[in-house]
């Protein structure tokens, strides 16, 4: 099994509608667990595109929130991830073939942008949390501009997405996540003509976040009414 860093995905992406084999027997593997341990639900998949690439912007609780965002989707969502990870027998395997994009965290990045770039353009999803870092307290924090220029450069759409009770499932300094109750909910996306004006870049990321506070909101509510 090689631990090597993948410079990107091979030059078969393969279907962006359909997800690998080894990705569809860890889903179920995965939504049975999730199903049970964390009480898991998610609603307004429907809002998502049917085809082409997107852009997901997600609010970020915890370690779980990539797997709970991508976990109830048909089609593949590719996120990054510290590109040491795939040099650990096992889980490097696993990324690889779950679509997961390496970065360099110690330096800028620009191969993970041009490889976020690709991806979105051969018709994938892919997922970012422009916070940089996983909530303090489970609030929705300052967005990054940085995803700004992913909209800008492939023409695409923005879809926010909320996650509520994640924080509560595995905050900051927990190793395995707790019982609970976590939901995601999936809002309209954004159309990309909307952030061709760059003079609007502030007002331009607010809105973005606010999209995602919407969201998070709703799954906030609809965690605690069911």
């Amino acid at each position: 099994m090689s631990t090597s860093i993948p410079n990107s995905l091979s030059d078969d992406l393969g279907d962006p509608l359909t997800r690998n084999r080894t990705w569809r027997v860890l889903q179920i593997l995965m939504q049975s667990v999730s199903f049970f341990w964390l009480r898991f639900r998610a609603r307004g998949i429907e809002r998502l595109p049917k085809t082409g690439g997107a852009l997901l912007i997600i609010n970020h609780q915890s370690f779980l929130d990539p797997l709970l965002v991508g976990l109830p989707l048909r089609r593949p969502v590719s996120f990054l991830a510290r590109d040491s990870l795939f040099r650990v027998p096992v889980v490097g395997w696993i990324l690889r073939n779950t679509y997961v994009m390496p970065i360099n965290r110690e330096a800028a990045s620009t191969a993970a942008l041009r490889e976020s770039i690709r991806r979105m353009q051969a018709g994938f999803l892919v997922g970012i949390f422009p916070e940089g870092t996983r909530s303090a307290d489970g609030r929705v924090g300052e967005f990054k501009p940085g995803f700004l220029s992913l909209v800008r450069r492939t023409g695409l759409p923005v879809c926010p997405v909320g996650v509520a009770g994640a924080y509560e499932a595995m905050p900051r300094g927990a190793t395995i996540a707790r019982p609970g109750k976590v939901r995601v909910v999936y809002g309209e996306p954004i159309p990309a003509e909307i952030f061709a004006d760059r003079s609007r870049d502030d007002a331009l990321q607010q809105l973005v976040r606010d999209a995602v506070v919407a969201c998070q909101q709703e799954a906030a509510q609809w965690r605690a009414g069911a």
